[in-house]
């Protein structure tokens, strides 16, 4: 009565998404063994910028890793995302002459065909499903709804994690909001070093193997480091003098509050046991430890320190002393970039620093783009 082996079941445990992605893959390859890779980019709105994402085969088979490039810069897919239909091209040198990296890696690799699927939730659009196939022709009349179907089962998984997080995010978001009154935080300080935060992920990705599915949850996560400031009082939150060292005792409690603060919403959320929960739970708690031990909450050194945590430290820095505040003027980029050096291997892990510094010109697209609001 139980012979039958469900295929699919790796979908029904709690393991990252692209290894769903790979099981996937394999499923699809006993049927249709043409084809060679399966891969999401996910859509971010407020930069127009489309990231890669997961993909099922292996980093060194994989033509794109830690890429991205505006929607806008790319008018086939542009088009597939505005009349909202799959796009089935069965000979790819069609675009053998493609300027884009994406395009060009597509077509150095020797993928022959493919089937991009736009993915879309209540007219909110979240990215693409590539599958890219060996052969030319590889896709047709009588495949092609075999492929609406599986890209579609796809595209529900991504956007079901990704809505289940991205709620999570909302609803802390929120409550976040509710200190932007009481702190001198804003949003923009949070749009500028979520995206800093992700330009040093990437730029150290290659040395550390880390693929786009850890450093998109850097990016989502960086912004609610300090959640826990929910629960600092306004006396010592506010206040615009040097605390006493009883009040600073206290506020340095907010990154331990941080991460029972998100754990009691993980419960809510049902969320508790989504696998890669803990970059965020590291980011609160761990972004005020330094590489030298003088951190805290728990004085933990050097690479004790989850690197995620590493990463937002130097993120959070750097946007802080660029920043203008009731109690302070922003500092130049040139002076921010001599601080981080100067507390590099000492508060800051150098690698994340130098990995910062060597981005300055997208640092300066991300400032001007998130510039504060002057008006309020």
């Amino acid at each position: 009565m139980f012979h039958h082996q469900d295929t699919l079941h790796r979908l029904n445990e709690n393991i990252p998404l692209g290894e769903k992605l790979i099981s996937v893959h394999h499923a699809i390859k006993e049927q249709f063994d043409f084809i060679e890779r399966i891969a999401v980019a996910i859509y971010d709105d407020k930069t127009d910028m489309l990231k890669t994402y997961v993909h099922s085969s292996g980093d060194g088979e994989n033509p794109l890793r830690h890429y991205q490039v505006p929607l806008a810069n790319t008018p086939s897919l542009q088009e597939i995302m505005k009349l909202r239909k799959p796009r089935v091209v069965n000979d790819l040198s069609i675009f053998a002459d493609g300027k884009q990296k994406h395009s060009k890696n597509i077509h150095q690799k020797g993928y022959a065909a493919s089937y991009t699927l736009p993915m879309f939730l209540n007219n909110i659009f979240f990215g693409f499903v590539f599958f890219n196939a060996n052969q030319k022709d590889a896709f047709t009349d009588s495949t092609l709804h075999y492929f609406d179907v599986i890209g579609h089962l796809i595209s529900l998984l991504i956007i079901n994690e990704q809505s289940s997080v991205r709620t999570l995010l909302a609803t802390i978001k929120t409550a976040h909001d509710m200190t932007h009154y009481r702190d001198s935080e804003t949003g923009a300080h949070i749009d500028r070093m979520s995206r800093y935060s992700r330009l040093i992920a990437v730029h150290i990705a290659d040395k550390h193997d880390l693929d786009d599915e850890y450093i998109e949850n850097v990016f989502l996560f960086s912004p609610l480091h300090d959640i826990g400031k929910i629960a600092i009082t306004d006396n010592i939150l506010q206040k615009k003098g040097k605390l006493t060292e009883a009040e600073t005792k206290i506020m340095r409690t907010h990154s331990h509050k941080g991460c029972e603060i998100i754990d009691s919403m993980l419960k809510d959320h049902g969320l508790d046991s989504f696998e890669n929960i803990n970059i965020l739970r590291n980011i609160a708690e761990f972004h005020h430890e330094a590489v030298n031990g003088t951190g805290y909450p728990n004085g933990l050194q050097g690479t004790e320190i989850p690197l995620e945590a590493r990463i937002v430290a130097v993120a959070d820095v750097f946007d802080a002393l660029t920043s203008k505040r009731p109690y302070k003027e922003a500092w130049s980029n040139h002076n921010a970039y001599a601080m981080l050096q100067r507390l590099a291997g000492g508060q800051l892990d150098k690698e994340c620093v130098n990995a910062l510094i060597a981005n300055k010109g997208q640092i300066e697209k991300i400032q001007q783009k998130f510039a504060e609001d002057q008006l309020g």
